[in-house]
């Protein structure tokens, strides 16, 4: 599909596909749609995600342009401190004054970042994208997509824990994360781990 002549219907093009044609993104929103329309539903990503991925490849483009080349983790963890809320206003500024450093308009970038919604506009109207159908066990597919998040969390709280002990921040010996995860049913008493929830059917409320 020629993302070149696509428009919003009115004859002006959507926000995404300008930011593809000014940062010089050739083949990003091919690379969009075939993430989210994708058969395998385990290889689809959300709108979320892809407008993380959007915005990553948008930082990236920014800073090349300005001739400081950088690596994606190092992408990944600038934009993360960019746009979090729950990242202090230091390290944040730090982060700025590097980009205003390289004469990178700090506000003109952010204002070039897409929200999840731009990025479905962008896939369903301007490029008729859509989901593909299958047949696929719902529940299954609910573990899976909570054991991975799970599988994430611990190593995001291993990396932080390990960063911290380095840091000479905390005292901590040899050590693992476990999360455990359980559902209460507060109509029937019932505490499940979520995946044995979902294996039999449910709670007790229908017994």
């Amino acid at each position: 599909m020629n993302e070149e002549i696509r428009t919003d219907g009115s004859g002006r093009r959507g926000k995404v596909e300008r930011v593809i044609d000014e940062y010089e993104l050739e083949g990003l929103g091919d690379e969009l749609e075939r993430a989210w329309t994708a058969a395998d539903p385990d290889e689809r990503e959300s709108l979320r995600d892809l407008a993380t991925r959007f915005n990553e490849q948008v930082l990236e483009a920014a800073l090349l342009d300005a001739g400081d080349s950088v690596v994606q983790s190092e992408v990944e963890t600038m934009y993360e401190l960019l746009t979090d809320d729950t990242v202090g206003s230091g390290d944040r500024r730090r982060v700025e004054r590097r980009l205003e450093r390289q004469g990178v308009d700090v506000a003109s970038l952010r204002s070039d970042f897409a929200s999840y919604q731009a990025i479905r506009t962008y896939l369903k109207s301007e490029r008729g994208a859509e989901h593909r159908t299958v047949d696929v066990d719902r529940g299954q597919k609910a573990i899976e997509t909570v054991q991975r998040l799970r599988a994430r969390l611990v190593t995001v709280a291993e990396d932080r824990l390990q960063s911290l002990r380095s840091a000479g921040r905390i005292s901590l010996g040899q050590f693992r994360v476990i999360v455990d995860l359980r559902v209460v049913c507060e109509d029937c008493g019932t505490q499940q781990a979520f995946t044995t929830l979902i294996e039999e059917g449910g709670c007790d409320c229908n017994s």
